[in-house]
């Protein structure tokens, strides 16, 4: 008796066959998709940025049990927590000195456990990490942000370093997790828990694209020149759009496997 294959397997099946454009066109279709969705579901769409972080601060308390429970730090990015801390730290400065708000408190909570997941990665459970697969270099991240941040930044009245400073942190935010895929890359197998937190930090940040551009499009492009003019209202709009597609591939993959039933993210050659 031949058995039904379930529509899942073939449409991953056929997904797979597809050129690189193809799937590209599929992506970004789909994320259209999305947001119109959430247009239409979704009254005040100032609601998505707490989302975003309501699942943000999900995927953190996973990562936190995965090192206080499992006492492993095995799959994980040093390197990220250190970019993640790095644009954190930035980010309650510019906080501080230029709109302190309730933003503010919620970074100083992340801060607090990125600085406390370093900790323990570094010390307690050394003996676990993968420094050999985590092997993306933290500076071909740190600096092109760095000289972007120089070239494109704010053009409020605040003081220049402060400027620069923000745009740092924007631009930095948006590539942070680069080393975290590349561990993931490297080893191929993620294990649950390592999967279920970058995935949340791909929700997230979708959320937080998702209410940037409707904003956007509410209030027919004026968001854009209130943050000032040239580049820069642009550059904060694309960051946004670049974390999302970073994450996007692996959110793929673990969705497939979620809806077959393993645990495990089994990732292909040269999906990050």
């Amino acid at each position: 008796m031949k058995v039904t294959k379930r529509p899942i397997y073939a449409f991953t099946k056929w997904l797979r066959r597809q050129p690189p454009k193809m799937k590209l066109f599929l992506a970004i279709l789909s994320g259209l998709i999305a947001l119109l969705f959430l247009r239409m579901v979704v009254h005040d769409h100032d609601s998505l940025f707490v989302a975003a972080e309501l699942v943000h601060a999900l995927g953190i308390c996973l990562l936190i049990y995965k090192l206080a429970q499992e006492k492993t730090c095995a799959g994980l990015s040093l390197k990220s927590q250190e970019l993640t801390a790095i644009f954190l730290a930035v980010r309650l400065y510019c906080s501080f000195v230029m709109e302190y708000d309730i933003h503010t408190l919620l970074d100083t909570a992340t801060l607090g456990t990125t600085l406390w997941v370093i900790y323990m990665i570094r010390f307690k459970l050394k003996s676990s990490y993968n420094d050999d697969k985590d092997n993306l270099a933290i500076y071909y991240v740190v600096i092109p942000c760095a000289v972007l941040s120089l070239l494109v930044h704010p053009t409020t009245q605040h003081h220049t370093v402060n400027r620069i400073f923000w745009a740092f942190c924007v631009y930095l935010e948006a590539v942070s997790v680069l080393p975290q895929l590349r561990a993931m890359q490297n080893t191929k197998i993620v294990e649950p828990f390592t999967a279920h937190y970058v995935f949340a930090l791909g929700v997230a940040r979708f959320l937080s694209c998702a209410h940037w551009v409707l904003q956007v499009l509410d209030t027919r492009g004026k968001l854009l020149t209130a943050l000032g003019y040239g580049l820069w209202p642009s550059m904060v709009l694309v960051s946004e759009i670049v974390q999302t597609f970073i994450l996007a591939d692996f959110c793929y993959y673990y969705i497939k496997s979620l809806v077959g039933g393993q645990l495990i993210v089994r990732l292909p050659s040269g999906v990050v």
